[in-house]
């Protein structure tokens, strides 16, 4: 099968180092296309640069589009000897666009890309030019699904184990199978989702050793951050909530109108928060709008920048 990366960016996938919130060194993968002003697509839990598949060619013939791996996720590295802590993603993320560019950038963020991004949005304004947020769980209660509810209750060393012994590759099948299943759920129309989709979307978690132990911790961060907001103990949760009204980066905040994970209400109440949003339905969308929606994700994203004189 063609390599994704090499199909979709004239330089196929490249890499790049910075320093992680310990400071250690961490590669990131990431892809490029186009020109003008950047910006960045910052993919969900779980997911990888592939999530974007259906924007990068759209939005690149506007603007440098740049697609990366967060830390642990995809093809950036996974450093499972260190134990991450709460907020290494925002810190790493404003380390990630300094890097790549020298001018303030759009960042679009989907689901907890979305939360990581508000958060950004508050801690370095001078990164961010605009901002998008999709399907953002910044009023979640809970974790929004069965299976991120096990792993993040799972203890790491096991899911170590599970990775050293390649598991998830000698059940390649089983594992395509299950998580297309779940990923359909998440979609409006399920039958968008092709073989080819599969492949990729499961490549990380089969082909490439210590994912599963990095999304588990993770998700264990989200529930240990879920439960202090709950027990109102200090929390970043709590922190992004507080400081919404701060947020001044003009904002499109986009949500599906079926999304069972975090339901539209949690973007009209963002919506309300933020001083300069705008605030738009997508209608027969379920969480994965950037698969789901994609040709409606694309076009209000056009659209606000060009309302917002940056297009």
């Amino acid at each position: 099968m063609k390599d994704w990366w090499q199909a979709t960016f004239p330089k196929g996938r490249q890499s790049l180092i910075i320093s992680d919130v310990d400071g250690y060194p961490v590669q990131i993968a990431y892809g490029e296309k186009g020109t003008g002003k950047p910006l960045f697509l910052l993919h969900g839990m779980g997911s990888w640069s592939y999530n974007w598949r259906y924007s990068v060619e759209p939005l690149s013939k506007h603007y440098r589009v740049i697609c990366f791996d967060a830390k642990g996720f995809g093809f950036s590295d996974k450093p499972w000897l260190r134990r991450e802590k709460n907020g290494h993603q925002v810190i790493e993320l404003a380390r990630i666009i300094q890097a790549l560019c020298d001018e303030s950038a759009i960042l679009v963020g989907e689901s907890i890309g979305a939360l990581i991004s508000l958060a950004l949005a508050q801690q370095n304004p001078e990164l961010l030019a605009r901002l998008v947020v999709i399907n953002a769980p910044v009023f979640t209660q809970r974790l929004p699904h069965w299976a991120m509810e096990i792993l993040a209750q799972t203890p790491l060393e096991l899911l170590q184990t599970i990775d050293d012994l390649r598991l998830a590759y000698w059940f390649a099948p089983l594992v395509r199978e299950i998580m297309a299943i779940e990923r359909r759920k998440v979609l409006y129309d399920p039958s968008i989702l092709t073989p080819e989709d599969i492949y990729w979307i499961t490549y990380p978690f089969i082909e490439i050793p210590g994912t599963l132990v990095k999304v588990a911790e993770e998700l264990q961060i989200a529930a240990r951050e879920i439960k202090h907001w709950q027990g109102n103990k200090p929390n970043l949760l709590s922190q992004i909530q507080g400081n919404l009204d701060r947020i001044d980066c003009p904002t499109l905040i986009l949500w599906g109108d079926r999304d069972s994970w975090f339901p539209a209400s949690h973007g009209k109440r963002l919506h309300q928060s933020l001083p300069n949003a705008k605030f738009q339905i997508l209608e027969n969308c379920c969480h994965d709008a950037s698969t789901g929606a994609a040709q409606a994700v694309n076009q209000a994203i056009l659209k606000f920048l060009q309302d917002t004189d940056f297009l």
